[in-house]
């Protein structure tokens, strides 16, 4: 049992809140849900929607096909019907939202009263909301399904919030930013919840002022926080550089969208890895970590302090927005890793310095530095193979092998259910988990799927292994869009032996 539902409509007509509801009521009668959203970067108008696909069983993606479509405009019928499967119910009524929760609820068997809780949970316009809805409900007579509750309870959140999670339960200090979709999530989230946790959120007046203040608030012993998407984190590169050479504790932030440039800013992309890999100047030790869903996202932001603090130096958390404002069921407790304070008040330097911290231009202090920074990049190589730098999933052992990063992990999993292949995800980027990679891949059909035009995951495991996946081998979609499981399944199997 799989279904998907689109809920479509102009910015301001309330395709969200549908969604919403929908997701919230499916999770809480114990069924796995994958909930997405597809927006244009307008307040009003355009063209809005977003996909919710439930199962009975994991699922991590939507599909390319329809079984509802909720239409409150005509501009969404005219878009997706021929997304309808041959017997999709089409819902377009001229009707006010809440109607068509109450007809979608009939349509799934679903009692009205799990309807009427969340309603009373949203608040806003509650008898207004009710009597609508109330309507769709009693009017509809077509039935999809009926549903029955579960014991399985899950957790639904998304990439910002655990992330989110992630920081607070780390010990966050300070969380500085500047809006740039899709880090904005991240801000918004903290904010909120400051004094409630006792932490600081300042927003800024641009990315330099925010890793600038960052780095000060670091020195001072925080545990400090910085978020961002492309163009912002470009701004920050050159303070980069300097937390690199003063060996200074930072966790940032690194939500990416299709670029160069603005690009395309409400969609995804993963177009960023060698950004985030490579980024200012000179050569210093850095970790980049790269998270698949909510939860390893609230894992791997308590690793990326964990790291920063011990080693001292900056730690990139890699997520997009698709991982970031797609909601997932989640059932296993995240693993957390605690973290303590590590800085000591001292003088810093961006210059190179000496071991009073005074900026230094003599041979043999410079040489020292060097070999200091160095050896902090062999100590997190060391460390990193403590923790889960890979994962493999689907079936062990057989010669074809798909590799992802970061939000490809969904749709990867869900398209692979049926088919004989292994799937390995990296997690850690950098330091990059040579041996164990080397050991799974050789002599494999690898299949690459990535988010961008040119294979940047690619590029690198020929970097470190010398392994070349062959271009047809290849899955690459950079149009802004996430992968759809279905259409993907067909791409993996043209690539299998």
């Amino acid at each position: 049992m799989r279904y998907n539902i689109l809920f479509g409509g102009a910015a301001g007509q309330g395709p969200n809140i549908l969604g919403e509801i929908l997701s919230k009521a499916l999770n809480k009668c114990g069924y796995y849900v994958f909930y997405s959203r597809d927006y244009q970067s307008l307040i009003r108008g355009g063209h809005n929607f977003n996909v919710l696909t439930f199962s009975e069983d994991p699922i991590y993606s939507n599909d390319s096909k329809m079984d509802v479509v909720i239409a409150l405009d005509e501009n969404t019928e005219k878009i997706h019907k021929k997304d309808l499967k041959k017997n999709g119910i089409l819902m377009n009524a001229k009707k006010e939202n809440m109607y068509f929760a109450g007809a979608v609820f009939k349509i799934l068997g679903i009692d009205f009263k799990i309807l009427d809780d969340e309603l009373k949970i949203l608040e806003k316009r509650y008898e207004e909301n009710l009597k609508n809805s109330k309507e769709g409900y009693n009017e509809e007579k077509r039935k999809l399904c009926k549903l029955e509750k579960k014991k399985l309870k899950g957790t639904f959140y998304n990439g910002s919030l655990g992330i989110s999670e992630g920081a607070v339960k780390s010990g966050l200090d300070i969380y500085y930013a500047y809006p740039m979709t899709p880090a904005t999530p991240v801000l918004t989230e903290l904010a909120g919840n400051q004094v409630k946790n006792n932490y600081l959120v300042l927003e800024l007046e641009n990315e330099i002022a925010v890793i600038l203040a960052a780095i000060g608030s670091s020195i001072t012993g925080a545990k400090t926080m910085v978020g961002t998407s492309g163009g912002g984190f470009d701004l920050m590169s050159e303070s980069l550089s300097m937390a690199g050479i003063a060996e200074i504790p930072l966790v940032l932030y690194l939500a990416q969208r299709p670029g160069p440039a603005s690009g395309v800013p409400t969609y995804t992309s993963q177009g960023d890895l060698n950004l985030a890999r490579h980024a200012g100047h000179g050569e210093f030790s850095r970790i980049v970590l790269a998270p698949g869903d909510p939860k390893e996202c609230e894992e791997l932001t308590s690793q990326a302090f964990y790291f920063s603090q011990n080693f001292k130096l900056p730690a990139i958390l890699l997520s997009d927005k698709h991982l970031a404002e797609s909601f997932y069921t989640i059932y296993k407790i995240p693993k957390l890793t605690k973290s303590k304070k590590m800085i000591n008040l001292k003088k810093f330097n961006s210059y190179e310095w000496n071991a009073e911290g005074t900026s230094t231009e003599d041979a043999k202090e410079i040489n020292l530095g060097v070999k200091r920074r160095l050896k902090i990049i062999e100590d997190v190589k060391k460390e990193s193979e403590k923790f889960e730098m890979i994962k493999s999933y689907g079936k062990k052992g057989s010669k074809n092998l798909v590799i992802l990063w970061g939000s490809t992990k969904g749709a990867v999993l869900d398209a692979v259910k049926e088919l004989d292949c292994e799937v390995l995800q990296i997690l850690y980027m950098e330091p990059f988990p040579i041996d164990a990679v080397k050991k799974l891949i050789s002599k494999k059909n690898i299949i690459l799927v990535e988010n961008n035009s040119t294979a940047q995951l690619g590029q690198l495991i020929a970097e470190k292994t010398g392994i070349i996946i062959e271009d047809k081998n290849k899955i690459l979609r950079y149009d802004g869009r996430p992968f759809l499981a279905d259409e993907l399944n067909i791409e993996i199997k043209k690539r299998l032996k």
